[in-house]
């Protein structure tokens, strides 16, 4: 119901956001474009919220890394997800999308204007390739953001079990890991109905290399879920 309202309330504006967005897809050079591109897509989702209704409660900024290079992990709650980050993170970044997803109008196009990659999780051979492909941006400079139960939680404002293979990219990239959180984000698209909503997110501080180094995969991938457990435990209680 909301994504229909936010299509009925952008109607004439819709298919010229789809061809805008496309011709970032297109450019050679992702990086040179990729600020361009965010800041484009930044500033219509913010739009395209707001018709929906739904607000962002975001805080944190400041932990996040002077430096580009890192990997955000978050709790994973619906389709609404990526908007809220698209909204509220003042850094640019790519994400990593379930490959489902990846032919869907508009996500398409956001897909190659960020950036980002699709992935098949029945593909072992396709999910290194973007494991490896996702290290190597980081190390360049980009972000990222992964969301490691790699499918939405059914309990509303819990997490399910954190897949340590999420995590490879960031041991590969030797980057900060930013855990975050979110509480609500189920409601936008999740939930039929248009009431006004807040989805709040919180950016937590980084762990730096130094941290994780010599710890598996499956040790980081539990440290990261218990503190973005003890955030939404906060930020359900106030």
């Amino acid at each position: 119901m909301r994504i229909a309202l936010m299509y009925l309330r952008l109607f004439f504006k819709v298919p010229f956001l789809i061809y805008r967005i496309g011709r970032y897809g297109k450019t050679e050079d992702k990086f040179v474009n990729h600020l361009e591109a965010f800041n484009y897509i930044k500033k219509w989702t913010t739009i395209v919220n707001r018709a929906g209704r739904v607000t962002i409660a975001a805080e944190g900024k400041e932990n996040l890394p002077d430096s580009d290079g890192f990997i955000m992990f978050c709790n994973h709650q619906g389709l609404f997800d990526v908007l809220a980050f698209l909204e509220a993170c003042p850094k640019p970044f790519a994400f990593i999308a379930k490959i489902e997803v990846a032919n869907v109008i508009l996500l398409k196009q956001i897909i190659a204007a960020l950036g980002s990659y699709p992935l098949d999780r029945e593909n072992l051979r396709q999910a290194m390739g973007v494991i490896n492909s996702v290290a190597a941006d980081v190390k360049k400079g980009k972000n990222f953001i992964i969301f490691p139960e790699g499918t939405r939680c059914p309990t509303r404002n819990a997490m399910g079990d954190f897949k340590g293979g999420s995590f490879k990219s960031a041991t590969k990239a030797k980057c900060p890991i930013v855990p975050c959180a979110l509480i609500d984000a189920h409601k936008p698209f999740d939930v039929m109905s248009i009431k006004a909503v807040t989805v709040k997110l919180r950016f937590l501080p980084p762990i730096y290399h130094h941290e994780y180094e010599g710890m598996k995969t499956v040790e980081i991938a539990d440290m990261v879920k218990e503190r973005i457990a003890v955030a939404m435990k906060e930020m359900l209680e106030e």
